[in-house]
Formats: C-alpha cells, sequence, structure tokens
C-alpha cells in the first residue's frame, strides 16, 4: 500500500490490474511459439476493440 492513500483505491486498482493482466497473460512455457503468438495478437486485437 506504499503508494495507495487507502485500501478502497488499492482494491479499486487491484481489480482492474488483475481483470487487464489476466486478458494479456498467456502461459508461454505451456504453448508452441506460434500458438502463443496467435494468443497474444488476438487478445491485443479485442483490447484495441474494447478501448476503442
Amino acid at each position: 500500500m506504499a503508494k495507495f492513500r487507502d485500501v478502497k483505491s488499492l482494491q479499486k486498482f487491484a481489480a482492474a490490474h488483475a481483470s487487464i493482466h489476466n486478458h494479456f497473460n498467456h502461459d508461454r512455457h505451456l504453448n508452441r511459439r506460434n500458438i502463443f503468438k496467435q494468443n497474444r495478437a488476438a487478445a491485443l486485437a479485442e483490447w484495441c476493440q474494447l478501448a476503442a
């Protein structure tokens, strides 16, 4: 909690960060490189569509 003034703001940040992290975090060591790159590109395209 070093930079957060209260627990509520920390919880809001952690919730947003967790959803974004889970969207982009693909376990590379479990997949082949080409499948990993396809999944990462699909996640980025979906994120760009959501953010636009």
